[in-house]
């Protein structure tokens, strides 16, 4: 790649529909970040919705700044030791509408780079709900761009840099499987670890105060994952297409199964349950989206419906405080998405843009397995480890102590770490006895353990 722009040279071929294609998608994915803040808010106390939705957006920030500063470098640049890239690239240097992708000739680096950098925003941001409700933001916000650098960065690049070892070693991954999923729930699993379980864990009962959040979230998050999954063949083409099919078929059987598995135990329909489902299936499908067949969908839907919704269990097991499910989603999702492509990828699908591919299981290679499990494992071991580490060594300097104190997480996070909260109007409620008519001035947080009560808001 040259460093220098010959206005005389022939222009690069570059597709107008396949820019269009990519751009549109970094919008989708961009739009999943909110998403993911107000699926988490949701699921959280109500004096602590807003500070999650705001560490999605600080995510954002952090991370689009790391991005130009070092990270896309680290990431993509030439990478001699199969980990980790060069600084080539540091500042977005020769990184224009001039050099080409080093993924497709169709699309311009620039575009790549800001279509990659809502990848990498997203991680994080999908990470440190697991410490929702007792964190604190301002060491979150660092630890989110230290964390990018040593983590996200190294295991893309070894994923995805057509240099890294992982990509030499011949791992598919289409959109995410494990630099995203996998690192970011084991990050979570590491997180919640360190930082400790919330006060009254165990004993009181920690309820989503507005599930309405939690739908809306969800459907920010599958309607960006059109362009999470499709806009990752960089490309305005058939095999764009199947990965939108595969991937809204894995949502809706995820969220269906998810649904009929809490129904056998409550005989209720949950609409908790049912996004939870649909976002365990957008994981699953997204490392096989652009190598799978459509039919493929509903399996890694219905695998990822039923182990993921085992998986939530993990954490009463072994008694940690992943508050939102992190692990239990996107860390055994991802890894379920990633064995399922070792034996679905079909050679059909690596057709569609001339490639000759062995395939998976399915087509007879069964040595694609070993790869999944070789990328999977790696990732697992490297991201707890290092986000351990990372977070261990903050924790004990002082001014970054991760935790929040007994006082703040008792009124909560957006009072205690922002001065602003999501809900001006519910500081204090009133419960009426639908029997007797007497009223009294309760908690917000103890809505949920009033009997036969209705709520008014004072």
């Amino acid at each position: 790649m040259s460093n220098t722009t010959n206005t005389t040279a022939t222009p690069v071929p570059y597709q107008g529909g396949d820019i269009a294609w990519t751009l549109t998608s970094t919008a989708l994915v961009f739009i999943m970040i909110p998403g993911v803040g107000y699926f988490y808010s949701g699921m959280a106390r109500s004096k602590n919705a807003l500070s999650l939705i705001m560490l999605g957006m600080l995510s954002v920030g952090v991370v689009s700044f790391q991005w130009w500063l070092w990270g896309y470098s680290l990431t993509f640049g030439p990478s001699s030791s199969r980990f980790i890239g060069n600084l080539d690239h540091a500042f977005l240097l020769n990184v224009g509408f001039e050099q080409q992708s080093s993924i497709t000739a169709t699309v311009p680096a620039l575009v790549f780079a800001i279509y990659q950098c809502m990848f990498a925003a997203i991680t994080p941001a999908l990470a440190i709900g697991s410490a929702a409700e007792r964190g604190r933001i301002a060491p979150a916000s660092i630890f989110i761009f230290v964390w990018s650098t040593i983590v996200y960065d190294v295991v893309a690049c070894w994923t995805w840099n057509i240099d890294g070892w992982a990509n030499k070693l011949g791992t598919l991954d289409f959109a995410g499987g494990t630099p995203v999923h996998i690192s970011s729930g084991t990050a979570a699993l590491a997180y919640c670890i360190i930082v400790g379980k919330r006060h009254g864990h165990g004993t009181d009962e920690f309820k989503p105060h507005n599930i309405a959040n939690v739908v809306l979230g969800a459907v920010l998050l599958w309607f960006g994952w059109f362009g999470f999954n499709g806009g990752s063949e960089l490309a305005a083409n058939t095999r764009a297409a199947t990965a939108c099919v595969v991937t809204n078929l894995a949502a809706a059987v995820g969220g269906l199964v998810w649904a009929i598995m809490d129904y056998r135990l409550e005989k209720k329909i949950s609409a908790l349950g049912f996004c939870s489902g649909v976002v365990a299936g957008l994981v699953a499908i997204t490392p096989a989206s652009g190598y799978v067949e459509a039919y493929s969908g509903a399996i890694f839907g219905i695998a990822a419906g039923v182990i993921c919704n085992l998986a939530v269990k993990l954490k009463h097991i072994f008694d940690f405080d992943d508050a939102l499910d992190v692990f239990a989603v996107h860390a055994v999702g991802g890894l379920v998405g990633n064995i399922l492509t070792g034996i679905f990828a079909s050679k059909k699908v690596f057709a569609l843009d001339n490639i000759d591919h062995l395939g998976g299981w399915i087509d007879g290679n069964w040595i694609q397995m070993a790869y999944q499990l070789a990328n999977s494992v790696a990732a697992i071991f490297y991201t707890f480890v290092m986000t351990y580490i990372i977070l261990f060594v903050m924790d004990k300097i002082p001014g970054l102590s991760l935790r929040v104190d007994l006082d703040s997480e008792t009124k909560g996070l957006d009072e205690s770490e922002l001065g602003e909260l999501a809900y001006y109007h519910v500081d204090r409620l009133v419960a009426v006895n639908t029997r007797t008519g007497e009223t009294k001035t309760v908690k917000e947080e103890t809505i949920h353990q009033q009997n036969d009560t209705n709520v008014s808001i004072v």
